[in-house]
């Protein structure tokens, strides 16, 4: 990943720490592994200085072998870190321009061993890293990836504090009768409505042998009002920017503000005015388009997927261009593996099960890659998915004009392969890595790419905090974030 003979044109960003270490392990290393590890991962270089012009040099460390031993000590003392996620092939020696460095690469933590913390307290000792460095996790940062590591998803938790009365008798009508469309003589129909619930996973048995709504059947059928109690921050909001745009916000009191009826609501108007033939009565799956279907697989995504104990609630912007979708939490697999498809983990898995029993949305992981396919085949520009954090939010926007070509094949062994633009992105990293700085002549030769598309790329990719611009128009080149 690193050019390690050229060093000197590496400077310190969001995958790369550099620690002199002259005087021993550093104490702030376990912070660095901390934030890496909760974050994207990243490499730590002992016996590396960080010079004022911000450049990498090499230090030569006495004896770099005795750190090692001091490093995988501490790693596996629980008591100073919470999990190892290292092996052998992680930490090696290295001898650079004369001199002997450490280098050590951290991979990204997977959800069940998160948070890693150190010291032996995950709110004292939680960190994460954007590009100006290691920072300190709130608290509430550390209970979303507590409750992101459980086995059992969030939504199937027994509310005992809540009784029946919290649901809407008409949002529990409407889906029984759209599950009656989409299961006919499913063995639940004749079921009456406490029962029906208790099978479908809204309802579930306390402790105290009483029946309670789960977590899943407030979200997907009780009252905003009543879904605040358990969701202090819960908001769903639906907008459309445009003079005589609709606003939809579960706040409202003019309708129930449960996840069933938004998304109903929402995916209409989703779909309307767009250059698609389509007949809908809502959404129906009457001579349905592929758009359609990828919009509905979109947004089942966002509500399934949302941590909806964070902040800033669920925002589903339309605008004549595009359509965004942004929902509080994190990924709970990792990015490209979003992108990629075949692993699926939901964040709310009751959810998904109910809407899977009214057909919506996908599983085994194939909901993103299909939308991004459909896009590609509309020939509209490619979406795009970032991640942020402090607080945890993923945001997809699919724009709705046509893209600049990015049919553009590479040349391997003599045949033309198409390359998807993930994989483009890690070319792109490899490249900054190795060379710090690029222009869009050299990316264009990476690629073998148009100039608009690799802009094109390097825009989302600037969207995403993965690099920055330096310099004016004339000559403007790329680096990572530092």
């Amino acid at each position: 990943m690193i050019d390690l003979n050229h060093l000197e044109k590496y400077t310190e960003n969001n995958r790369i720490e550099a620690k002199k270490a002259l005087g021993g392990l550093p104490h702030s290393i376990w912070e660095t592994y901390s934030a890496f590890a909760n974050s994207l991962g990243g490499i730590i270089l002992l016996g590396v200085e960080e010079f004022r012009d911000k450049t990498l040099h090499t230090v030569d460390l006495p004896d770099p072998e005795a750190l090692v031993r001091e490093f995988w000590d501490a790693v596996n003392n629980p008591h100073k870190a919470s999990v190892n996620l290292l092996t052998n092939k992680h930490i090696r020696v290295e001898r650079v321009n004369g001199d002997r460095i450490i280098v050590i690469e951290v991979p990204r933590a997977q959800r069940y061993h998160k948070p890693v913390y150190v010291d032996g307290n995950p709110f004292l000792g939680t960190y994460r890293r954007t590009g100006e460095g290691d920072y300190h996790c709130t608290e509430e940062e550390v209970r979303a990836m507590y409750r992101d590591a459980g086995v059992r998803t969030q939504d199937m938790a027994v509310l005992e504090g809540m009784d029946s009365t919290v649901f809407c008798a008409e949002s529990i009508r409407s889906y029984r009768e759209r599950m009656k469309v989409s299961r006919p003589n499913h063995v639940w129909e004749r079921l009456g409505d406490a029962d029906f619930l208790m099978k479908l996973g809204a309802t579930g048995t306390g402790e105290d042998g009483k029946v309670h709504p789960t977590a899943a059947g407030l979200l997907m059928f009780g009252y905003a009002q009543e879904i605040l109690r358990e969701y202090p921050n819960y908001v769903l909001d639906y907008r459309e920017e445009s003079d005589d745009g609709e606003r939809f916000v579960s706040s409202s009191g003019d309708w129930s503000g449960n996840v069933f009826d938004f998304y109903f609501h929402v995916c209409g108007r989703l779909q309307l005015d767009m250059n698609i033939p389509f007949e809908t009565d809502g959404c129906s799956r009457a001579d349905d388009t592929p758009v359609q279907k990828a919009i509905r697989e979109a947004l089942a995504n966002c509500l399934v997927n949302a941590d909806y104990y964070g902040r800033n609630g669920l925002v589903i912007v339309r605008q004549r261009d595009s359509i965004t979708m942004s929902n509080p939490g994190d990924f709970r697999v990792g990015l490209e593996d979003a992108r990629s498809g075949g692993m699926s983990d939901p964040r709310n898995g009751i959810l998904m099960k109910m809407f899977n029993l009214i057909d919506i949305g996908e599983r085994a992981g194939s909901g993103i890659p299909s939308i991004l396919y459909v896009w590609k085949q509309q020939g509209w520009s490619k979406p795009t998915i970032t991640q942020s954090f402090d607080p945890n939010r993923i945001m997809l926007t699919l724009p709705l004009t046509k893209r600049a070509d990015d049919k553009a094949p590479v040349k391997r062994a003599d045949k033309k392969v198409p390359i998807k633009t993930a994989a483009r992105k890690d070319m792109i990293i490899a490249y900054l890595t190795d060379h710090v700085h690029a222009t869009v002549t050299e990316l264009c030769e990476l690629l073998d790419l148009q100039p608009t598309s690799v802009r094109t790329i390097i825009r989302e990719m600037t969207a995403e905090g993965i690099v920055v611009a330096q310099g004016s128009s004339r000559t403007r080149t790329y680096k990572l974030k530092a």
